[in-house]
């Protein structure tokens, strides 16, 4: 039986007691006084039982709450961790790749300029040559020339008709 019932019923006994005359004392039935209280010390330990064991019902289920609560919060750290690592990689192979093309394009300067060097050298002997051709070339025509001056002025043919009879 419930407690509160057990104290309703108490209070009931008192509230229907028989009044002592000229006093503000009541008459009760002391065998259902000491029944009432019997059922109530009978009562209370399970109570008292079942608060206890709705109490560690409670703490087990805040403890596994509070396991939970710090598994969720580790995870999200882990994963926090490795998003900022995955962040960090990022930005490093990112960083690497622009170190890779800066490289690069200052490879492909130097080269250029060195194919430049090269072909300015090429152009320059080709043109000393071309100057010395085109020298040797105008000294021949000069020579012709003075030949062909000197066969007029000797009297006849050309020097090079000459040959021919």
């Amino acid at each position: 039986m419930d407690v509160l019932v057990l104290i309703d019923k108490l209070d009931d006994l008192v509230h229907n007691a028989k009044a002592v005359p000229l006093t503000d004392q009541v008459r009760i039935d002391r065998e259902e006084i000491y029944d009432i209280l019997d059922q109530m010390r009978a009562t209370i330990p399970e109570e008292i039982k079942q608060a206890r064991w709705i109490v560690k019902e409670r703490q087990e289920m805040l403890a596994e709450a509070k396991r939970e609560c710090d598994r969720i919060i580790g995870e999200a750290r882990d994963q926090a961790q490795r998003e900022a690592s995955q962040t960090e990689i990022v930005k490093l192979a990112e960083r690497q790749a622009a170190d890779i093309v800066e490289d690069a394009r200052r490879q492909a300067r130097e080269t250029r300029l060195e194919m430049e060097d090269w072909a300015d050298g090429i152009l320059s002997t080709l043109e000393v040559n071309l100057d010395k051709f085109l020298n040797a070339v105008k000294r021949g025509r000069e020579r012709l020339h003075e030949r062909s001056q000197e066969s007029v002025i000797a009297g006849g043919m050309p020097v090079g008709d000459q040959d021919d009879y």
